[in-house]
Formats: structure tokens, C-alpha cells, sequence
């Protein structure tokens, strides 16, 4: 079993980067009795309302036995699986499927991948829908479809495509290559699915889209891919045990959302870049972008009083945005953190060869390796923003495992909720995506009530002016 992560504040604190820019391990203590109280409150809250998802660490045996055999019998039928779905139904199973496993996966042989090849459906673009249909094989694949509600119309728009597909390529068996993650009670999907036959997983009622990863929405897909779940669920129970302790500096999720708090309310910094120096932890950054933005942008407390408050999250890779976004980072405006994903043992080793003996830049890369290269292009990255007094912390994984991964998002999870806590916002509705898709599905001309009424106030904006239009 792996080593857990580390988070790594020193360059964030008013020690190393000056009290000027640093905060001072007073101003956190200052918090420790907010903090106490956030605690209390999750971990009282937990398996309840919307916080089924601090309990999927521990309530899942027969539901990872059911999908491990599902799986397997997915591998010996199909060449290809394809998940339908948008928000934490695509982020996760993309990024935890990018960790995990081979960095060019589908361009493998079925020998090299040992497991069908894998897609994620997460948009609507209508080239999307073509070029996936040009490189798979209806008849020899299976397709998970994830919408708890039922009536996610991008979702639902594309199972209406693949299911009519289907139904001309296969007849009547075309429900076999269908399965169902969905709500157990209420929604379309669940009505279809039982209506069509198709085999079905359920998100708990109480697990949000955003927080679903380690549910059936996220176990399946990986483990149709062969990645280890149980290791996961290990890695997200050990993960909380740390993320329950007391002592706010023995307290990784707890201590985050502390400093992130007091990053926001007290020093303007209203941006959180994630930077993975590692390619495998690319698409942990989306991962966090959708669960940090929808949970803690909101416009008003608890009690409905007018606040406006978030972090607006920003993805970065290592090393690929030093050379796009850096520049901004060390002399723009004062209102980043970043947090660096750092690896300390990468899966391989490239190493240099010597060559170039005439130019001396060049020359000296020799007889080093990539893994020492992006080590230093990491280290000088966090030295450059602390010259510059700007705020980082690195969380280092001891190496990229199912284990690790686990622990990771169960961090985010816990931080999220803690975060929530001392904002005394509601971090898992998303008020602002409901009122954006009701207008979508109002212009598209759905006649139910609620978009009737919508249509009619949509009509009354201003009509656009030429002269703003060039």
C-alpha cells in the first residue's frame, strides 16, 4: 500500500514569504474555534441530506461486488465502453481513468490495454457525436449512461441518438449494451431503464453530482478499465480518518479550508490555481474546478443574507503553463494561491542522453533524466512566485496509485465541506446551473410550466442594438 499525500504550507506562511503576503500561524489559530465548529457540524451532518458521500468509503461492499462482476462481464463482451454523461458524471471517471492508467490508453492494442477501450461523452458539440461514431463499433460496445436525475437534455439528447443506433444495429438485444447510473426512486431514467430492461447501478440520494466519484457513477468506469476500487475506498477511509482529528494542524482538509477562508474574507485572494507537474493529475484539476466552483459560489448565506462569495478555481499544468500563464502569476494582481501537484516517485524513468556537446545549454541536460527536469522546473516555478510574494502550497504524492488518488479526492470532498462550513453558505446546491438550464431548455421550447413562464420573461429583454454587433 502506498504512503499518504502530503500538504506542504511553508510557502504560503508569513515565515517564508514575508508577513506581507504570508499568513502568520497566529491568524490561523485565530480560527480555531470556527474551525472546531465547522467540524462538528459535517462530521454531525454526515450520511445525511446532502452528505451521503462522507459514507461511500464504508457502505458499498455488495455495490463494488455487483459492478467487479458487471465489469468483468463487460470486458468479455465488448470492445469498447462509453460513458454518456456531463458535470461530476464526466469529470471524475476522466480524471481518475487519466491518473491511472496509460497516458495514450486507446491507441494501445486490446493486448496492451486488456480491457476495452474507453470514451466519455461530456458534450453536446455535434462533431463530438460524429467523430465518436466514426471510431467505435455500435454493435461492440457498451454504453453507461449517468444522469440522476433523468433529465440532464444533454445526457438524455444522447442517449436518444445511441439508443435509436442501437436498436437498427443489434434489434433486439440493443438493451443489453446499455446501463443505467441513476437515482433509485425518482426521474426519467429510472422509469426508463426498468420499462427497456437495462442493468442499473444507483447514486445515492444523498450524493451530489459533484461529490459522486466514489459511487457507481465513478467505481464502474474504472473498473471496467481495470483500475482497483477497493484501493480507492481504502485510500478515501484513511483519508478520513486524518480529515476527523481535532487538532486543526493535524488536520489536512481542516487546515485547507482555514487558509482558504482566510485567503478569500481577509486577503482578496479570490483565485485558486491548481498546477499538477505530472500529466496523470492533469485532469484532477477539472475534477476540482466543477466541485470547488458550484459548492462555494453562492450569493447568499444560510439565512439568505446577500454575500457573493467563491474562489474561482483555474487549472494549470506543469510544466506545459509556465510558459502560458506564469507571467501573470508572478507580476499580475495579488489574488492567487496556487496549489502545485507534485509526484516524488513517477510509474517510469526517462533518462537524457549526452549529445549537443557544442552548445553548453543544451549539453548540460545530459546523463540527467526527465524525472529530475520536472522536478526543477517545479521547484523553480514555487521559488519564482516566492520572490515574487505570492502565495503556493504543494501537495505531493509519494507516487500516482489507486490508493493515493483515493485519499485525494476524499481531501477535496472534506475541504469543500469544511470550507462551506465557515462561509456559512450551502456548498452542495447549485442554484446558479438551475436557472441557466432552465433558460436553455425554455429557448429550446420544453412546454412545461416553469419554462412557459420562463420563454415569457426571456421575451421581454431588450432587443440586441446593430451598432453593438461589428
Amino acid at each position: 500500500m502506498s504512503k499518504t499525500i502530503k500538504t506542504d504550507i511553508n510557502y504560503l506562511m508569513a515565515e517564508t514569504l514575508g508577513y506581507q503576503y504570508g499568513i502568520s500561524p497566529e491568524v490561523i489559530n485565530d480560527k480555531a474555534a470556527q474551525a472546531a465548529q465547522a467540524l462538528k457540524a459535517v462530521q454531525k451532518a454526515r450520511g445525511t441530506g446532502w452528505l451521503g458521500w462522507t459514507e461511500l468509503p464504508y457502505n458499498q461492499d455488495a455495490i463494488v461486488e455487483d459492478i467487479l462482476q458487471t465489469a468483468k462481464s463487460i470486458n468479455e463482451r465488448f470492445e469498447s465502453f462509453v460513458v454518456l454523461g456531463i458535470g461530476g458524471s464526466a469529470l471524475g471517471p476522466i480524471a481518475v481513468h487519466q491518473a491511472l492508467k496509460h497516458l495514450h490508453y486507446n491507441e494501445g492494442t486490446k493486448a496492451q490495454r486488456g480491457h476495452p477501450r474507453f470514451y466519455v461523452e461530456d458534450n453536446i458539440d455535434p462533431e463530438r457525436m460524429k467523430a465518436l461514431l466514426d471510431v467505435i463499433d455500435v454493435k461492440t460496445t457498451c454504453f453507461n449512461i449517468i444522469t440522476k436525475s433523468g433529465g440532464t437534455a444533454e445526457t438524455m439528447s444522447q442517449y436518444l441518438i445511441i439508443s435509436d443506433l442501437l436498436k437498427k444495429a443489434v434489434g433486439e438485444t440493443w438493451h443489453e449494451h446499455i446501463i443505467a447510473t441513476t437515482d433509485k426512486e425518482k426521474g426519467n431514467l429510472i422509469k426508463l431503464a426498468k420499462k427497456e430492461g437495462f442493468k442499473l447501478f444507483f447514486v445515492p440520494s444523498s450524493v451530489g453530482g459533484r461529490f459522486s466519484e466514489l459511487s457507481p457513477v465513478g467505481l464502474l468506469p474504472a473498473a471496467v478499465c481495470g483500475i482497483d476500487i477497493k484501493a480507492m475506498l481504502q485510500g478515501a477511509k484513511d483519508m478520513d480518518e486524518r480529515c476527523k482529528n481535532e487538532n486543526l494542524w493535524e488536520n489536512p482538509a481542516l487546515l485547507q479550508a482555514v487558509i482558504q477562508y482566510i485567503a478569500m474574507e481577509e486577503m482578496g485572494i479570490n483565485i485558486h490555481v491548481m498546477m499538477p507537474y505530472a500529466d496523470s493529475l492533469k485532469y484532477m484539476a477539472d475534477w476540482f474546478c466543477q466541485l470547488w466552483a458550484e459548492s462555494l459560489g453562492k450569493s447568499v448565506t444560510r439565512r439568505g443574507m446577500a454575500v457573493n462569495v467563491g474562489q474561482t478555481p483555474v487549472k494549470s499544468l506543469g510544466v506545459t503553463d509556465q510558459h502560458s500563464q506564469l507571467q501573470l502569476y508572478t507580476e499580475g494582481p495579488y489574488d492567487k494561491v496556487v496549489t502545485f501537484l507534485r509526484v516524488e516517485d513517477f510509474r517510469v524513468k526517462q533518462g537524457i542522453p549526452h549529445g549537443c556537446e557544442d552548445f553548453p545549454d543544451v549539453a548540460f541536460l545530459g546523463g540527467k533524466s526527465l524525472n529530475a527536469l520536472i522536478e526543477a522546473e517545479y521547484q523553480g516555478t514555487r521559488y519564482a512566485l516566492l520572490r515574487s510574494g505570492r502565495m503556493s502550497q504543494t501537495i505531493t504524492f509519494p507516487k500516482v496509485d489507486e490508493h493515493t488518488i483515493g485519499q485525494f479526492i476524499y481531501l477535496f470532498e472534506m475541504a469543500t465541506a469544511y470550507t462551506g462550513e465557515l462561509l456559512d453558505i450551502d456548498a452542495f446546491n447549485q442554484p446558479g446551473v438551475e436557472e441557466s438550464k432552465i433558460a436553455s431548455y425554455a429557448v429550446l421550447g420544453n412546454t412545461g410550466e416553469k419554462y412557459l413562464s420562463k420563454q415569457k420573461e426571456m421575451a421581454s429583454l431588450p432587443e440586441a442594438k446593430s451598432e453593438y454587433i461589428i
